[in-house]
């Protein structure tokens, strides 16, 4: 069994910043990739960004240049930094694992809120 439990939304004025994090536990046999989408109201859920076992990383362009993710092999964790937020930002932010070697499965968390007031 694998948990992806996320942490660190909440409600934040446009143009401050939030940093989400998630752990993955549980049996895994190896992190391929880890990252974020999000969901807004209405709207289809999208990629905000991902980071593979060896660091390359994806962003939306929507977040080029103000939101950076990380990870941390080691505590199989992911981060997200994001700065100068926009209200256009308001979502569910959904932490995102790509796990496995022989049988290889993707895996979701249960979603933080985040919210941008204007």
């Amino acid at each position: 069994q694998v948990q992806l439990v996320e942490s660190g939304g909440g409600l934040v004025q446009a143009g401050g910043s939030l940093r989400l994090s998630c752990v993955a536990s549980g049996r895994i046999a190896n992190v391929n990739a880890m990252g974020w989408y999000r969901q807004a109201p209405g709207k289809q859920r999208e990629l905000v960004a991902t980071i593979t076992s060896r660091g390359s990383t994806n962003y939306a362009d929507s977040v080029k240049g103000r939101f950076t993710i990380s990870r941390d092999n080691a505590k199989n964790t992911v981060y997200l930094q994001m700065n100068s937020l926009k209200p256009e930002g308001t979502a569910v932010y959904y932490c995102y694992a790509n796990l496995g070697i022989w049988t290889i499965r993707d895996y979701w968390g249960q979603g933080t809120q985040v919210t941008v007031s204007s």
